[in-house]
C-alpha cells in the first residue's frame, strides 16, 4: 500500500463514520477540499466508487460499505496501538535495555536496581554487559553507559556521578614479603594481578602519571581474569598488585585486607555517562531511570 493510500483510507473512514466532508475534515484538522480529494484519490487507485455524495448527504455504496467492512478492524487495531502507546508515554513501562561496560555493574547497577524497580513496577531491566564499543540504535538499546563523553555526534550524554579514582592495590602480607613500591618503575620487579578484556584477549594497561607524564605500564600477570571483583580479591589473598577503580575495593579497604600505593601516581577517571541517540521523545522509561540517577546523586 502506498503512503497517499493509506492517508486515503483515514479519510474515508472518518467520512463514513461521520456521514459528513465537513465534520470529518474539522476532527482530522484537515479542509474539507484535500479530504475530498484524499477519498477521490482512494476511489480512482481501487478504481470503484466508496461513497455517494449529493449537496445534503454522503453514503456508503455497496463496495464502499463491503470496504469499510474490511477496513474497519484494521483500522480499529492501529488505534488500539496508539492508544497503548500514549499509555506508556505517560507511564514508565516496558523493557528498558541498556548496554553497559562490566564496571557499571558494581558501581551503578548493583547497588540501585532493586530501588528502582521497586520504584517503577512496570519497567522491565534487560541489562548487557558488553566491554566493547556498542551500536545502540542498531542493537536495539534504549541507552549505554561509558565512561566519559567522548561519544558519536549523534549521541546525547548525561553525566551520572562524579569523577572516579584508580587504585593501586596490596594485602599487607604481600606487601610484607614483596616490599611497597615508591614509584611506577618498581611495578616492574612486582607480581600483578591484570583485567582481561573478553573481546580482545589483550591485557588492559595501568595508567599512571608521574611529573605530568602520563605512563601506561602493562603488566605481566601472574593472574589475569575479565573479571575485576576477581582481581579484587586475588589482591586480598595476596597473590600480588591490582590497578583497579578504587570503589570496587571499597569494602577490602575498610576492613584493611587491601592497602593503596602509589597513591600520589594515580589519575582521576571521567564521570559515567549515560548515553542515547535524541534529545526529541524520549522514551518515559528512560526519562524515568534518569531522573532517578539524578535524584540519587544528591
Amino acid at each position: 500500500m502506498r503512503l497517499d493510500q493509506l492517508s486515503g483510507v483515514i479519510a474515508f473512514l472518518k467520512v463514513a463514520e461521520t456521514k459528513s466532508f465537513t465534520r470529518a475534515a474539522v476532527e482530522l484538522g484537515v479542509t474539507p477540499p484535500s479530504l475530498s480529494e484524499a477519498v477521490k484519490g482512494l476511489e480512482e487507485r481501487l478504481g470503484i466508487r466508496l461513497l455517494n455524495r449529493t449537496t445534503r448527504s454522503v453514503g456508503l455504496t455497496e463496495a464502499g460499505a463491503a470496504y469499510l467492512e474490511r477496513v474497519r478492524p484494521a483500522a480499529e487495531e492501529i488505534q488500539a496501538a496508539g492508544t497503548a502507546l500514549a499509555d506508556t508515554r505517560d507511564r514508565p513501562a516496558g523493557v528498558l535495555r541498556l548496554s553497559l561496560p562490566w564496571i557499571v555493574g558494581p558501581l551503578l547497577i548493583e547497588p540501585l536496581m532493586g530501588r528502582f524497580l521497586d520504584s517503577y513496577p512496570d519497567i522491565r531491566l534487560d541489562l548487557v554487559f558488553n566491554d566493547g564499543l556498542v551500536d545502540i540504535a542498531a542493537e536495539g538499546f534504549d541507552a549505554g553507559v561509558r565512561i566519559g563523553e567522548l561519544l558519536e555526534k549523534d549521541m546525547i550524554a548525561v553525566r551520572i556521578g562524579g569523577p572516579m579514582r584508580m587504585a593501586v592495590l596490596a594485602s599487607p602480607t604481600y606487601l610484607a614479603e614483596f616490599g611497597m613500591p615508591q614509584r611506577p618503575a618498581d611495578l616492574a620487579r612486582h607480581r600483578c594481578i591484570a583485567y582481561r578484556f573478553a573481546s580482545t584477549r589483550a591485557i588492559s594497561s595501568w595508567d599512571l602519571i608521574e611529573n605530568g607524564r602520563e605512563i601506561a605500564f602493562t603488566p605481566d600477570p601472574r593472574l589475569s581474569a575479565n573479571t575485576m571483583p576477581l582481581v579484587v580479591e586475588a589482591a586480598a589473598q595476596g597473590v600480588g598488585l591490582a590497578y583497579t577503580i578504587e570503589h570496587l575495593a571499597r569494602r577490602r579497604l575498610e576492613e584493611g585486607s587491601l592497602l593503596k600505593v602509589l597513591e600520589p601516581f594515580l589519575p582521576a577517571l571521567d564521570p559515567l555517562h549515560l548515553y542515547y541517540p535524541s534529545r526529541r521523545l524520549i522514551p518515559t522509561k528512560l526519562r524515568a531511570f534518569i531522573d532517578f540517577l539524578r535524584a540519587e546523586e544528591k
